[in-house]
C-alpha cells in the first residue's frame, strides 16, 4: 500500500493501516487540515467548499468521508457529483466558494484515489500553501464544529452543462463550422466521468456521428488509464475500421487529452497543446508557456507568430504562475494538458477538443495532414535509480559544469538545450529516481543525447 503526501494534496492506494494507504482516518485528517487552512486564509466571504469526484470504485466511500468531514468542520459543501477536474474548478468560481476538493487520482490505476486541493479561484494550492496543509495535518491542529455550527450539504448536478456552455461561448470555438464539417468522432473515456461529459460536449458542438468507447462511468478502467500510445490500441483499431475523422482519449478526470489520427496513428500527446496553440495564436497572438519537459515544438510554433515562449518548472501550478506572470494567451503541459485562460487557469480536455475541432473545421485538413505541418520532434523518457549515497544536488551541479558551454536552465533540476535537442534531468517527487527526458528530431538522436548525459552521470556516481 502507498500514501503520498505532496504540496497539492494526498494520494494513495485504498485501504491499509493508518499512514500506510488512503483510508478513512487519513482522509479525515487531511480534509480537516485543508478545511482549517482555508478557514484561516481564504479572502472569499461565504462558507462554501465544492466537492466533485471521478468514477473510481472508491469514489463514493471517499466522497462520503470528505463531505462528512467538511460538514463536521462547519463548512457548507456543494457536491456536484461525478464531474471532471476542470468542471470542479469552474464550479468553485461559479459558486463563489472558498475552495474545492477533487476526488481523483488522475491517470493512476483503479486502486488509487486522491484529494486534489483548490483555492477560491479554482486553482491548485501552491507549494507554500500545500506545505501549510501538511503541517496542520501532521500536528492535527484542527477543531471540529459543535452541533450548532455544523455545515450543510447542497447538491448541484448542473455544472457539466454550465461548463459546456462556457466552452461554447469562447470566441474561438466555431460551432457552426464544426457542425457544417459533419465530423465522425471516436472517443475513449476509460470508464470514468469523461463518458458523461465528452459525448454531451460533442453533441452541443454539432457533432452527430459519435463512436463511444468505454463511456460507461463504472470506474472499472478498460485499459491502463494513462492516455499514452501503448494504452490506446483499441481506439487506434477502431479508427482504422470506422473511417472516423478524429479520435479523442481522456484520462479519468478529463484534464489530459490525447488525439488519434484518422489512420489510427497517434497524433502524439505532446502535440495536443502545440496544435491548439497554433489555432489560438493564428487569431490572438501572444505569449505561450509549457513546462521544461514539454516539446520544443510549442516554442517553434510560438516564434512562427513572432511571439514569446517561456518555460516553467514541471507541475500545473508552476505553469499557471508563469502564464499569469507573462500574460500568456495559451499554455499547458506536454502530457495533453491544455490551459486556456479565456475560460480558466486549469488543464481542460473539453476546451482542447472544442478548439481542435474548430482548427480542423477551419483548415479542412485531416488530423495526419495537420500533424505534418508541425515541427517533427521525438521525446524519450528514461530514469536513473538513486541510492542513499548519491547527493542529487551535487550531481546536478556537476552536470551543469560539464555542459557549461550549452544553454542551461536550472529552475527545476537541470535542462541542457543543444542546438538540435535537449535533455532534462530532475529528481522525482514520488520515487527515488532521477527522471531523464530527451528530445530531438528523431528518436535515435534523442536516445544519443540522453546516453551522452547518462554516461557522465554514471561516471560521477562511481
Amino acid at each position: 500500500m502507498a500514501l503520498i503526501k505532496s504540496i497539492s494534496g494526498i494520494r494513495g492506494t485504498i485501504g491499509g493501516k493508518v499512514g500506510d494507504g488512503l483510508n478513512p482516518l487519513d482522509i479525515v485528517k487531511f480534509t480537516a487540515a485543508y478545511a482549517t487552512f482555508i478557514r484561516n486564509n481564504t479572502p472569499q466571504s461565504g462558507n462554501k467548499i465544492v466537492v466533485g469526484r471521478d468514477a473510481r470504485i472508491s469514489g463514493e466511500m471517499v466522497m462520503h468521508t470528505v463531505v462528512g468531514t467538511l460538514m463536521g468542520m462547519g463548512w457548507d459543501v456543494v457536491y456536484i457529483g461525478m464531474a471532471s477536474t476542470p468542471t470542479t474548478e469552474i464550479a468553485v468560481t461559479g459558486e463563489k466558494a472558498c475552495g474545492g476538493i477533487i476526488l481523483t487520482a488522475s491517470h493512476n490505476p483503479k486502486q488509487w484515489n486522491a484529494l486534489k486541493l483548490l483555492n477560491e479561484k479554482g486553482e491548485f494550492l501552491n507549494a507554500a500553501e500545500g506545505g501549510q496543509v501538511l503541517k496542520i495535518a501532521e500536528e492535527e491542529a484542527f477543531t471540529f464544529a459543535d452541533v450548532d455550527h455544523l455545515g450543510k450539504l447542497i447538491e448541484n448536478n448542473n455544472y457539466d452543462d454550465k461548463h459546456i456552455a462556457q466552452v461554447l461561448a469562447l470566441a474561438l470555438v466555431d460551432k457552426e463550422a464544426i457542425e457544417k464539417a459533419d465530423f465522425t468522432v471516436a472517443v475513449d473515456c476509460v470508464n470514468s466521468v469523461g463518458g458523461i461529459v465528452i459525448p454531451k460536449l460533442l453533441r452541443a458542438l454539432g457533432v452527430k456521428n459519435i463512436i463511444e468507447l468505454n463511456c460507461e462511468p463504472t470506474g472499472h478502467f478498460a485499459h491502463n488509464p494513462e492516455p499514452i500510445p501503448q494504452n490506446l490500441g483499441e481506439i487506434s483499431a477502431v479508427m482504422k475500421q470506422s473511417k472516423a475523422d478524429v479520435g479523442f482519449v481522456v484520462d479519468p478526470d478529463v484534464d489530459r487529452l490525447a488525439i488519434i489520427c484518422e489512420n489510427g496513428e497517434m497524433f502524439v500527446e505532446e502535440y495536443t497543446l502545440v496544435a491548439v496553440a497554433d489555432y489560438v495564436l493564428q487569431h490572438t497572438p501572444g505569449n505561450t508557456v509549457s513546462n521544461l519537459s514539454s516539446s520544443r515544438a510549442l516554442r517553434d510554433v510560438t516564434r512562427k507568430y513572432n511571439c514569446q515562449y517561456n518555460a516553467a518548472a514541471v507541475g500545473e501550478v508552476n505553469v499557471v504562475e508563469k502564464m499569469k506572470e507573462t500574460s500568456a494567451v495559451i499554455g499547458g503541459e506536454g502530457n495533453g494538458g491544455v490551459i486556456y485562460p479565456a475560460i480558466h487557469y486549469g488543464r481542460d480536455a473539453l476546451v482542447g477538443i472544442a478548439l481542435f475541432l474548430s482548427l480542423m473545421a477551419h483548415t479542412r485538413k485531416s488530423v495526419s495532414e495537420l500533424k505534418a505541418t508541425y515541427p517533427a520532434y521525438s521525446i524519450i523518457k528514461q530514469r536513473i535509480d538513486l541510492t542513499p549515497q548519491i547527493d542529487v544536488d551535487a550531481l546536478l551541479v556537476a552536470v551543469k559544469k560539464e555542459y557549461a558551454d550549452q544553454e542551461i536552465t536550472d529552475i527545476d533540476g537541470v535542462k541542457i538545450d543543444f542546438p538540435d535537442g535537449w535533455v532534462h534531468l530532475r529528481k522525482s517527487n514520488t520515487e527515488p529516481i532521477i527522471r531523464v527526458y530527451a528530445e530531438a528530431h528523431t528518436e535515435a538522436e534523442a536516445e544519443k543525447l540522453a546516453a551522452g548525459v547518462m554516461e557522465i552521470v554514471k561516471k560521477l556516481t562511481h
